[in-house]
């Protein structure tokens, strides 16, 4: 169970000696402690501390750096793979595991970012004063696979960048719905309004507004075209300073430091599943048969469906994670009395780094206190809806005990993405990159060949942007020569 959850915002970017992150996770991780009631006789208890790793700054065990900084000398440190937005549910996932099966009592877990600072001294030319490790230093156990995120094709057509990517897929979106660009971009925008009213209410939020859809839709100098159809507004925001802690024990152990029972709240079920591990070897790319396999795992253990979860939170970096996500599990996008966020999402609650997910669940563990008869879910996502990890949660003890699930997923046979293709295919999903001026850079496409092999290009063509950019391609027949270039049926 969760006994302990709090979360930190510091906004000290432009001092000149800003917070680390580990200083922010250890101090998250405090204040997790003493919102369970019971600070130092669960400190005095503790097995294990476990960190979701640092992007934007690099500790091979940061959470030795906590453990010192609490003044700890756990039996062991424990991290989630280097990169992944999957990284606390898969931590917490795991945690639960092990009390389960005995192996541990009392579990600190956190993570955190200061991007924001750490852009703020790029830009002044200083690198910050913190702390580092040497190579050589190694948690306990890292948990967790970081394959190649990309494969060549998806390289050579320039698919790096998560907004490029996703921005594809919601493109494929789109084309499966059958909705016009205006149409679809009023529809995104529109959910996107909602997740920052959730944000506008929630304390711990990085943008506490309200942004109508209009303003995010429309490209203005704070608001630029990122990777149509998304403007920043619609994209995870990355530059905050942010952590969490949670404290995650054993009955017997919350029972042993005397934690109130109004501060108990249980994790049901835990699940974990990939999806096919690069995009364009995809069989579709609008879907998500690992969402699916997870949401029906955990509910179904938890002996649950979907309409008996009161308070969701989809992962939510950019708007195709979210309308992937609940069309799997079944979930309305606009339903005003279940928001998809109990948090308001990445862009305006904030995305730190790999830890987005902390933030939800100690936001939902602080709900379900509130209303401890509902039911929460959490899902969480590594790379571009590649690796994915789901958490049922509720005030009310679990029916069955905790598992930890991984299961199989419905997969269809994977595609081969080609670089190199010469020949006739049809346009699946686009998307048109721009610079800051807000100009457009680039094009990506991709499209399907006549031996349902996956083609991706890259194109500066002018012409083509603009036809791109007219909506008169999507679905239509096209040519590639040997060249790459893509020639336009007559």
């Amino acid at each position: 169970m969760i006994v302990g959850a709090a979360q930190v915002l510091c906004r000290d970017a432009h001092e000149d000696e800003p917070r680390e992150p580990v200083a922010l996770i250890a101090e998250a991780v405090r204040l997790a402690l003493e919102d369970s009631g019971a600070n130092e006789r669960l400190l005095g208890s503790t097995d294990s501390v476990r960190c979701v790793p640092v992007i934007g700054w690099h500790y091979p065990d940061a959470a030795a750096l906590v453990a010192e900084d609490l003044g700890l000398h756990p039996r062991q440190t424990v991290q989630s793979a280097a990169i992944g937005g999957d990284g606390p549910q898969v931590l917490l996932n795991d945690t639960a595991r092990a009390i389960a099966a005995g192996e541990l009592d009392v579990a600190l877990l956190g993570g955190g970012e200061a991007g924001g600072s750490m852009r703020a001294a790029q830009l002044a030319g200083r690198t910050p004063p913190w702390r580092r490790q040497g190579d050589e230093v190694r948690p306990t156990q890292t948990l967790g696979e970081d394959r190649a995120p990309l494969n060549a094709a998806e390289v050579a057509a320039g698919l790096g960048p998560p907004v490029f990517m996703y921005a594809l897929i919601e493109s494929a979106l789109r084309a499966d719905a059958g909705t016009a660009p205006d149409v679809h971009l009023r529809n995104i925008a529109g959910l996107w309004s909602r997740l920052s009213r959730t944000a506008s209410g929630n304390r711990s939020a990085w943008i506490r507004r309200e942004f109508t859809p209009e303003e995010i839709a429309t490209p203005a100098p704070e608001n630029r075209l990122v990777s149509a159809p998304y403007t920043k507004l619609l994209t995870a925001n990355i530059q905050v300073n942010m952590a969490t802690g949670l404290i995650v024990t054993s009955a017997q152990a919350a029972e042993r430091a005397r934690v109130p029972r109004d501060r108990w709240v249980f994790i049901h079920a835990g699940a974990r599943a990939d999806d096919e591990w690069h995009v364009s070897e995809r069989d579709r790319l609008a879907g998500s048969p690992a969402i699916d396999a997870v949401g029906r795992a955990a509910l179904q253990h938890a002996q649950l469906v979907i309409d008996d979860v009161a308070h969701v939170d989809l992962y939510s970096c950019f708007p195709s994670a979210v309308q992937i996500a609940a069309a799997e599990l079944g979930l309305p996008i606009d339903d005003p009395a279940r928001p998809l966020s109990v948090t308001g999402g990445l862009t305006f609650a904030g995305g730190p780094g790999n830890n987005y997910s902390g933030h939800a669940i100690a936001t939902l563990a602080h709900r379900l206190r509130e209303n401890p008869d509902a039911f929460g879910l959490v899902t969480a996502v590594g790379w571009y809806l590649t690796k994915h990890a789901i958490g049922v949660y509720s005030g009310r003890p679990p029916v069955k005990p905790f598992a930890f699930l991984e299961p199989q997923t419905q997969r269809r046979q994977a595609r081969r993405a080609r670089a190199d293709y010469v020949g006739t295919a049809t346009v699946e999903a686009y998307t048109v990159t721009y610079g800051r001026e807000c100009t457009p850079e680039s094009a990506i496409v991709s499209a399907l060949t006549p031996h349902g092999e996956r083609a991706l290009l890259s194109t500066r063509d002018d012409e083509l942007i603009d036809v791109l950019l007219a909506d008169e391609l999507a679905g239509s027949a096209i040519s590639i020569d040997a060249g790459q270039r893509i020639l336009l049926a007559p």
